[in-house]
């Protein structure tokens, strides 16, 4: 499966890089193949630094304004330069099977709620789970609580989006969805 990631490419905390680490050791060592946003900084190094040495193949879609920072990779990986961030996030989502949103700023914020929108409007079936390290994303889920209970959402949040407390439980929700044993 390809699975996309957004995340932030900062420099973070064991909070967040723990889970992140162990997300991307399952990603690996199931066979499937990150799809990130290319950077060699940061949680996003974090992860695929954890693909790569559990055995995951990288794909990676940076964007030119960033190229300088993206990760060099060599065959079976793939970078891909993206004119703008508008491109990326198209690309980033026709590469994967389904997104996984870890912790970051506005960028990943921007990319989830985009992926979400599609979904909501039935442009995407793609799994997405929200993996809610160490709470950080409590608030927007009591949000998208608030969003369903007052009418903003026409679908239910559950058929939305999963949100998971714990790696393990995200990559066994992808796969299920999936089929995958």
């Amino acid at each position: 499966m390809n699975i996309c990631v957004f995340l932030s490419a900062a420099d973070l905390d064991d909070r967040y890089t723990r889970p992140a680490r162990e997300f991307a050791e399952l990603l690996g060592k199931g066979g499937h193949t990150l799809v990130w946003g290319g950077s060699e900084s940061g949680l996003m190094k974090v992860v695929a630094d954890g693909v790569a040495e559990a055995g995951g193949r990288l794909l990676g879609v940076s964007v030119e304004f960033l190229a300088a920072k993206a990760r060099p990779v060599t065959a079976p990986d793939e970078m891909v330069v993206a004119k703008d961030l508008a491109e990326r996030k198209a690309l980033l989502l026709e590469k994967a099977d389904a997104v996984v949103v870890m912790v970051g700023g506005t960028g990943t914020l921007d990319e989830a709620t985009e992926i979400l929108e599609l979904k909501k409007h039935g442009k995407t079936d793609k799994p997405i789970v929200l993996l809610n390290s160490a709470g950080f994303y409590d608030g927007l889920k009591e949000q998208f609580r608030r969003m369903e209970n007052e009418g903003f959402l026409p679908v239910p949040l559950t058929d939305l989006v999963f949100f998971a407390d714990e790696p393990v439980g995200a990559l066994a929700y992808l796969e299920e969805s999936q089929g995958i044993e």
